[in-house]
């Protein structure tokens, strides 16, 4: 460990903490807190509660590593067989093993044991690494479950509960699950919910689990979109293929993440751009984890410049320098639009979100624009521009047809309340 300290800016939150993790801090290339972290860190460093409002992308992972690893060095390896001391729930595997990356790195130069559980690979090796006791326990509650009931993980020792994505954990349907295991958490404890939303639910759940905790608000993704470079290209479907070779021909798409709403979809784009000579994988919900693990980093050390990805696939996946978002295909829900973009232009970077638009989506871009408030600006100055899917949705004629008719009998005469369409 190099003796220097870092020179931090002053005031600094970074400053506060203990030698091992200011070094770490260095060789990651924190310079300075993002807002999540300087308003995190003096709270949990006191051993304060905190119910924060935050989206992956915003440097939250290391808000609460950073304090909970600070706290914990105070006695580090007192390991309890079986149990952590810090136990954190995401609602992803994705996310799980990304939040294990962080600690591997803040704790680089501190004695610290770590273990990953979640589901689609087989639990044994899991069952191994829990035998002696873990500093930090990460995991989705389903797979936590399981080995809670067959008595390889025991959560006495807990000492700090953290709740990442807890919205997206309750919207997968994970609440009962998570019930059952803070049941077995000792009730003197620090806790740490963390949430894209605040809905009723979480409230209800920070009155039942937080102690007097601090509030934290960051601004949602949906504000910081006009950070994003956005533009729809309207093109006819069986085009979009050759439009999207002819956008990746800019040398500036470095690092791309492509968007579909079905998981064939996602297969057939990556074997046929990997057989035009630009290197893809595919992530969705039918690839084994070892696969999804693979070509996750693939696409983060570059060896593939572009990740073909669903949006239950994509959960939970935070990349850094992501150049472009192409939508390939347009998302039905307009927040779902909302969060695919929002995985570039972080950090202070610039970021591109390319749209891909047939006729049959126009009316999801209008929900989208709506939720906007405000036009996506098209790009026609292309070879496969559709000046069909670029027309504006035509309002159905509500006029009434003159003289009488079958069905405007029908209609005159039905009883109020009533409605002739079949269900």
């Amino acid at each position: 460990m190099p003796e220097a300290l870092p020179q931090w800016e002053e005031g600094s939150p970074y400053a506060t903490v203990l030698p091992a993790l200011q070094h770490a801090l260095a060789d990651m290339q924190f310079k300075t807190p993002t807002p999540v972290q300087a308003q995190c860190l003096d709270p949990l460093l006191e051993g304060r509660d905190l119910l924060a409002s935050a989206q992956t992308g915003t440097g939250k992972t290391a808000a609460f590593v950073l304090p909970l690893m600070h706290r914990l060095a105070a006695n580090m390896g007192k390991w309890t067989p079986k149990s952590a001391r810090v136990l954190i729930l995401a609602p992803t595997r994705e996310l799980v093993i990304q939040i294990q990356k962080t600690i591997a790195d803040l704790g680089a130069y501190l004695k610290i044991k770590d273990a990953a559980v979640f589901g689609g690979v087989g639990q044994v090796p899991q069952e191994k690494a829990m035998r002696g006791g873990v500093d930090f326990l990460i995991a989705t509650p389903g797979r936590l479950m399981d080995l809670m009931q067959q008595g390889h993980i025991q959560l006495g020792a807990v000492e700090a509960l953290v709740l990442d994505e807890a919205d997206r954990m309750l919207d997968m349907g994970f609440i009962n699950d998570i019930r059952k295991i803070v049941r077995h958490v000792p009730t003197q404890r620090q806790s740490l919910f963390f949430s894209a939303t605040l809905p009723d639910e979480i409230k209800a759940l920070s009155r039942e689990w937080l102690n007097h905790p601090t509030r934290v608000e960051i601004a949602p993704e949906k504000l910081t979109v006009d950070a994003i470079a956005q533009k729809v290209y309207f093109v006819d479907d069986k085009k979009k293929h050759s439009l999207l070779l002819s956008v990746l021909e800019d040398a500036a798409a470095k690092k791309v993440i492509l968007f579909t709403q079905m998981k064939h979809v996602a297969n057939k784009l990556a074997e046929k751009l990997n057989r035009s000579g630009i290197g893809s994988s595919a992530i969705h919900g039918n690839k084994s984890q070892s696969a999804r693990i693979k070509a996750l980093e693939q696409f983060r050390s570059g060896k593939v410049r572009v990740l073909v990805a669903t949006d239950i696939a994509a959960r939970g996946i935070d990349v850094d320098g992501i150049s472009h978002v192409i939508n390939y295909q347009i998302p039905s829900e307009p927040e779902t639009y909302v969060h695919r973009i929002g995985r570039t232009a972080r950090a202070g970077h610039s970021g591109h979100a390319l749209s891909f638009c047939s006729q049959a989506e126009r009316k999801h871009l209008v929900g989208i624009e709506r939720l906007l408030k405000k036009p996506i600006p098209a790009e026609e100055d292309h070879a496969y521009h559709c000046p069909l899917a670029a027309s504006p949705i035509r309002r159905p004629n509500r006029e009434k047809p003159e003289g009488k008719s079958r069905s405007s009998s029908r209609t005159r005469h039905r009883p109020r309340g009533l409605s002739w369409r079949r269900r």
